[in-house]
């Protein structure tokens, strides 16, 4: 009888991130999908890129405009 092979372990799931905006307002634990492309020579530059997609929708469903987002970082665990 074959030993079954033992299959790699897919990297999904979400990161999580700290954003601060330019009027100093915090949201925590902002989540971004682990399939793109986080730390590689980029960093997590990729990240803002979705958080920043994400506050104009909610800005738009709310009819506000967006703030822009002053830095992201993940948060130390």
């Amino acid at each position: 009888m074959l030993a079954r092979k033992k299959s790699k372990p897919l990297q999904t799931g979400y990161a999580l991130f700290d954003v601060i905006c330019e009027d100093g307002s915090r949201c925590s634990n902002r989540r971004v999908p682990r399939l793109i492309r986080l730390g590689g020579l980029d960093g997590d530059e990729p990240a803002r890129w979705i958080i920043g997609e994400q506050d104009n929708a909610i800005a738009e469903k709310a009819g506000r405009p967006s703030i822009p987002i002053k830095t992201i970082k993940r948060p130390s665990t």
